[in-house]
């Protein structure tokens, strides 16, 4: 196996974030418009096959973990079948997956069987009338706590339930979400809300760091750093004093963590993306489709990758005209 999957900053980039589908079943205020989006075409929109071969590509690169996400990848069809074939490439040792669990109830075991390692859960309250204004869909509250119990039971390890901070929508709630450590094996990680063309309202008026909630949750007791759970992500994690779980933090906004960075992104229509904002992407469908050799692409896009982001809380500067999360998979 090559080792070139390093970035011109010197980075090894080990990791990738595929989108399986730009569609998702919620309206999360912080993600998506409303009214959604132009959905992309069928025929735009990668195989399965054809994702299992630029993973395969990468992997003889260097890449070692993917992570599916999407918009919501629990909505495309028989989902198993591509995890199946992530596991049978020589090289990926790790397959993740980000969902909001409103279908994983009736997923979780096909998903487990077919080689899905952990899962991360979005859970942006514990109120079920406010779990359905967040996300913006009746009913959504019930299946979400479904698919978080049934991850539990077929053992995906670690669990990690992802909480999006707003002032004024669910910051009341941090000490609650950090108590749920003490008597359960997760991982909350609190995650500061980044701006993008559908959410700049919000982005502007209820920001809300991260530093600010660990400085509430060290009021009810002391925090000790800690390593936190296996995986790729850039959160630092605290424990309370003989908790089961962690507290984790990610902070794109507070505190820029991009000079570690490890990964790349691939877009449900086969767009490379080196990072999630910004306009730099490669097209690895239309060359895959010609037959033509992945690899030069690949390591054009390391080349290209940029040090940071450029965000601006508020402000759709340095976006790259992103209009929601859900565009690029989060």
């Amino acid at each position: 196996m090559n080792d070139t999957m390093v970035d011109g900053f010197g980075r090894r980039i080990e990791y990738l974030r595929i989108s399986v589908t730009d569609k998702c079943n919620l309206r999360c205020v912080y993600c998506m418009p409303m009214e959604g989006l132009p959905w992309l075409k069928r025929a735009e929109i990668l195989s399965y096959e054809e994702i299992v071969e630029i993973v395969r590509v990468m992997a003889g690169m260097g890449l070692k973990r993917v992570r599916l996400t999407g918009g919501e990848p629990l909505i495309r069809r028989d989902l198993h079948k591509l995890v199946a074939g992530l596991r049978a490439v020589p090289g990926i040792e790790n397959i993740a997956l980000s969902t909001n669990a409103v279908l994983l109830d009736e997923q979780a075991e096909s998903l487990r069987d077919a080689g899905v390692d952990r899962v991360n859960i979005s859970l942006d309250s514990l109120r079920p009338e406010r779990v359905e204004r967040i996300a913006r869909r009746p009913g959504s509250f019930e299946k979400i706590m479904a698919g978080l119990a049934a991850a539990e039971r077929v053992g995906f390890e670690p669990l990690k339930v992802n909480v999006v901070l707003m002032r004024g929508e669910n910051d009341d709630e941090i000490e609650s979400f950090a108590e749920l450590t003490r008597t359960n094996p997760w991982h909350v990680r609190f995650i500061e809300v980044m701006p993008t063309g559908s959410n700049l309202q919000l982005s502007a008026d209820q920001f809300l760091s991260c530093d600010e909630a660990l400085e509430r949750l060290r009021r009810v007791e002391r925090l000790e750093p800690t390593e936190g759970p296996t995986g790729n992500g850039p959160a630092a994690y605290y424990r309370y004093p003989g908790a089961p779980g962690t507290i984790g933090v990610i902070t794109p906004m507070s505190h820029n963590f991009c000079g570690a960075c490890n990964r790349m992104r691939l877009t449900a229509d086969g767009q490379l993306r080196p990072c999630l904002f910004g306009a730099i992407q490669t097209n690895l469908r239309d060359p895959l489709r010609a037959g033509e050799d992945l690899v030069p692409l690949i390591e054009h896009t390391l080349r290209i990758k940029p040090e940071r982001h450029y965000l601006e809380q508020g402000s759709d500067v340095g976006s790259g005209g992103l209009v929601a999360l859900s565009q690029t998979g989060g």
